[in-house]
């Protein structure tokens, strides 16, 4: 009976939080009431007095609760605001949500929920022109041992045949693994016969597997506008077809932001793009005959070449 008793009142007690019992709900049992206050109950710590204000060292900012990764120290930079403050999360480590205020933008860890700070774009202090506002109450920090292990994203960029596309992404530096596949259709687990001869709607994909604190986003998207043509509307180069249409599939907000910006600064500049920017769905991994395609062969892609455009 206490245990039918107990959960609704633990429920109760970490509102805002997912319902679902985690492990890292024992913990919130036992933050310090100032603890509570921010992570649960949306307070804020004082103006520098945060332990993690003025840190420099090396490696990667978890959330107190739960122990998932969300700030890269790469990212970390001295505003002078009186909190720490990052240009860059984790990829889908974020949540954002309009604040109790109705104004500015919460953040909040996106496994458990935690309360973090607050969003704030357009002052122009980085390049990135963004800031993290974080209360350093809500972090732990692990030093840059634990941040190499931890740091591994994924992007999906669509080019035409993805032979080529694999060949120039896995050559930057940070690119760990690229992975020929299918993405966007409605056929589950396609062969490659499947999406060329009928209508399965997957556009031939390459998933990415970065180290973020080696690379950023931004520049494997910059690198993917400039392998291939984005202006092509009916597939790319010779290979022509739905399957070969130029996209992009993001999953989350920070990645669709950062394919918006690097379009417009093609557009100021006289390119009509038409890459897609499209929700991130199942991958489907390709035949190994079409992986490291080019490498196997000892050739270079016929249909994609490098021509720098920003």
């Amino acid at each position: 009976m206490k245990y039918i008793i107990w959960i609704p009142i633990l429920i109760l007690t970490i509102s805002g939080f997912s319902s679902e019992i985690k492990p890292w709900t024992i913990k919130l049992k036992n933050l310090t009431p100032f603890e509570k206050h921010v992570i649960v109950d949306k307070g804020t710590e004082r103006a520098f007095s945060g332990k993690y204000v003025s840190t420099k060292e090396k490696g990667i900012y978890v959330c107190k609760v739960c122990n998932a990764p969300l700030y890269n120290s790469n990212d970390k930079f001295d505003s002078n605001c009186g909190w720490p403050s990052f240009d860059d999360a984790v990829a889908g480590a974020i949540k954002r949500q309009t604040d109790a205020d109705g104004r500015r933008t919460e953040i909040l860890c996106a496994n458990c929920g935690a309360h973090l700070g607050h969003l704030f774009k357009g002052e122009r202090i980085t390049a990135k022109n963004v800031r993290h506002c974080v209360n350093s109450i809500s972090l732990n920090f692990n030093k840059k041992e634990l941040a190499q292990k931890t740091m591994l994203a994924k992007a999906y960029f669509a080019g035409g045949c993805f032979w080529g596309v694999e060949y120039y992404l896995e050559k930057i530096d940070g690119v760990k693994e690229v992975v020929s596949g299918f993405m966007g259709g409605v056929v589950k687990n396609p062969t490659y016969y499947q999406v060329i001869q009928t209508k399965t709607g997957h556009l031939e994909t390459v998933e990415v597997t970065y180290n973020s604190s080696e690379v950023s986003y931004d520049t494997l998207a910059k690198t993917f506008f400039e392998i291939h043509d984005p202006t092509q509307t009916d597939g790319q180069g010779p290979d022509i077809g739905e399957q070969y249409l130029s996209a992009i599939f993001v999953h989350t907000q920070e990645e669709h932001e950062v394919i918006d910006r690097l379009i417009k600064q093609l557009e100021q500049k006289g390119f009509k793009i038409a890459t897609k920017i499209l929700n991130k769905t199942s991958f489907y991994k390709a035949e190994e005959y079409h992986q490291d395609y080019y490498e196997h062969k000892n050739s270079k892609p016929y249909c994609h070449r490098y021509i720098k455009r920003f």
